[in-house]
């Protein structure tokens, strides 16, 4: 049986929204820490993550808690390693399949998610790219998804890795936050989720579906912190 796990998040964040999918996959028993990352605690770098970011991990170890992490226990991070560690803890949990093809492309699904489409997002969004260059990105992955159901078939650490950042898209899009210009977001959006993209729009209903988004993802939360904090990003 898997020991203690502390998960340090942010609701906010997209990384760390990855762990908790996949914790909530495995129906993992843990203790869950927010972080709020304008404002991070003093002892969360040098006892947790010396990056300071999230997600990280403590496992293992005596039972404290979350704010008085123990030396005992091991300290893991980086969103991608988690979860797999989460996959490997939980083998049941089926996120990680055991075919060696399966598990191949579940992971270059993941690397076109990471080298491709996720940085053309943000480039649209916080400068103002072209859109063009994300609808490309979202033309790669799509191309990569069978014809109906998840990234390899089924549910797996490649949907894990890109479902915060679907969830985060659309929030933004929708709401008109973001660099580019005003009016163009939901027509984005909309664009990227049908016509062409159908088969694109089709798996995101399905991501949004899932039981593990829906019970980790506070839409109301994170739209408010967006507001916050990239409201007046066309400004800048």
């Amino acid at each position: 049986m898997p020991d203690r796990i502390t998960l340090y998040t942010a609701k906010i964040c997209p990384y760390a929204h990855r762990v908790e999918i996949a914790l909530a996959e495995a129906k993992a028993q843990f203790k869950r820490y927010e972080i709020d990352l304008q404002n991070k605690p003093e002892w969360y770098a040098p006892k947790v993550n010396p990056a300071s970011k999230v997600p990280a991990i403590a496992y293992g170890g005596p039972d404290v808690p979350p704010d008085q992490p123990s030396p005992e226990s091991v300290k893991l991070a980086e969103s991608l390693v988690l979860v797999e560690f989460v996959a490997d803890l939980f083998p049941e949990s089926g996120i990680l399949p055991s075919d060696p093809v399966q598990r191949a492309k579940a992971r270059f699904f993941i690397e076109g998610v990471s080298s491709k489409l996720i940085p053309a997002w943000y480039a649209h969004f916080l400068r103002n790219a072209p859109v063009e260059d994300f609808y490309s990105a979202l033309e790669y992955v799509q191309s990569l998804l069978p014809a109906e159901g998840f990234a390899i078939g089924q549910f797996s650490i490649a949907d894990i890795a890109i479902a915060p950042f679907i969830a985060r898209t659309r929030l933004s899009l929708l709401n008109e936050l973001g660099k580019y210009p005003e009016g163009n977001g939901k027509k984005v959006w909309e664009t990227a989720t049908t016509g062409k993209f159908a088969r694109f729009g089709k798996y995101a209903e399905d991501i949004f579906a899932r039981d593990s988004f829906k019970s980790t993802f506070d839409e109301a939360y994170v739209t408010e912190a967006f507001k916050q904090r990239f409201a007046n990003l066309r400004n800048q």
